[in-house]
């Protein structure tokens, strides 16, 4: 029974739900990170020149873009394939 009512309560799960999201938002950074690292870092230095910090501008907007693109499109998916099975319930 102690089990149930931990998993209905909803402080819990919004706990939960917010820790999750941070825990995401943290791997997102992570992996962009690495990713505009690995692509605009020739050799580091106590300066960033200007090449070196338009790429990572560069780089971190597109990952932001497809990062937005890419969520965009799985929510409508999750709408669309909703409301043909919402269609067919009925």
């Amino acid at each position: 029974m102690e089990g149930q009512g931990a998993a209905a309560d909803p402080q819990l799960q919004q706990f939960i739900e917010v820790e999750s999201q941070k825990q995401r938002f943290q791997q997102l950074v992570h992996q962009m990170t690495e990713v505009c690292w690995e692509k605009c870092m020739d050799k580091p230095g106590p300066k960033l020149d200007s090449r070196t910090e338009s790429c990572f501008v560069n780089c971190v907007e597109r990952f932001i873009d497809t990062s937005q693109f890419i969520l965009n499109r799985l929510e409508q998916t999750q709408r669309t394939r909703g409301s043909s099975s919402d269609s067919m319930s009925d």
